[in-house]
């Protein structure tokens, strides 16, 4: 469970105090274009070390476009027709409009503080794109697009879309003005709205200046924040804006603070699947065969019709 303890704490049991250590910290400055809409830095699994996705697991991908100014245009700006099969994309908007779309009828409009939770399953067809009066204008776009794996027994589940509005995620508030906004799992007793395959936490702790949290997760879960705004402190180590920490898996609490300024941090954590990982382009399956068949499948017309 997650506890909280305001600044002012005069004394809390020496079990919880143990600190849980950060393993590393790192961050990426080598955008690259997906599409022509999103200007992203991939934190993960590119550039780490081999078998980052069985590290991190059930978090496999996680494309961070940073605050970046758009021109405004009149034609389509984002990624048109592409498949996906066996996971997860899961899109958090913190500043700007996505219209997303797909051949099994999910769609809509995300904006900020919105995220859509596409379960790709035995195969999809989606598209995405700013939406279009939105891309009209001269604008800031700030988003994270995380891929989420499914566990082996629901690779080939149906696909499906959630579309979660601001209003609907769980909140919890700290002193002196200081939030959390849960999008999945628990928070201090507060849940989030999206259904998930596989235990997990995500949240996104927004601290004001001089304030402090500490948080608890499950020793076996994976555990990593990234800092979208801001700067923050963790277990004494200085995080900076868009630096990303991997906890050590351990037992203790997780202390942020913030110390020059507001800061935002966002936080993933989730029970690991513990299975074999084959990734290929727009597949994550367990083997090369079923990797072989999502290919075969996607280029025999079975992910469905691509018009729409």
């Amino acid at each position: 469970s997650n506890i909280f303890r305001p600044l002012n704490t005069k004394r809390v049991s020496s079990i919880m105090k143990r600190k849980s250590g950060i393993k590393e910290i790192f961050a990426v400055n080598r955008p690259h274009w997906v599409g022509n809409g999103f200007h992203v830095s991939q934190y993960f699994p590119s550039g780490r070390e081999q078998g980052f996705m069985e590290r991190f697991s059930p978090f496999i991908l996680m494309d961070y476009n940073k605050p970046f100014h758009f021109p405004a245009s009149d034609s389509l700006v984002g990624v048109d027709v592409h498949p996906h099969r066996g996971f997860e994309t899961v899109t958090f908007a913190f500043d700007g409009y996505v219209e997303h779309s797909d051949n099994k009828g999910g769609g809509g409009v995300i904006g900020p503080g919105d995220i859509q939770w596409m379960t790709a399953g035995s195969g999809i067809l989606h598209k995405e794109f700013h939406e279009k009066e939105y891309a009209k204008k001269d604008r800031t776009f700030h988003m994270i697009q995380l891929w989420v794996n499914l566990p082996a027994k629901d690779k080939m589940t149906n696909p499906k879309y959630q579309a979660i509005a601001k209003t609907q995620m769980g909140k919890y508030s700290l002193d002196g003005g200081s939030e959390i906004t849960i999008y999945a799992g628990e928070v201090f007793g507060t849940k989030g709205p999206a259904t998930t395959f596989s235990p997990m936490n995500i949240y996104r702790v927004d601290l004001k200046e001089s304030s402090r949290v500490e948080l608890s997760e499950p020793s076996s879960y994976n555990l990593g924040m990234l800092v979208i705004s801001g700067e923050a402190f963790s277990n004494g180590q200085e995080l900076r804006e868009h630096e990303f920490a991997l906890y050590k898996n351990e037992d203790g609490i997780i202390e942020l603070s913030a110390s020059k300024g507001d800061a935002s941090i966002f936080v993933l954590s989730g029970e690991p699947l513990n299975e074999p990982i084959v990734a290929r382009g727009p597949f994550v399956m367990n083997t090369e065969e079923e990797i072989r068949q999502a290919n075969e499948d996607f280029y025999n017309g079975k992910f469905g019709n691509m018009d729409f």
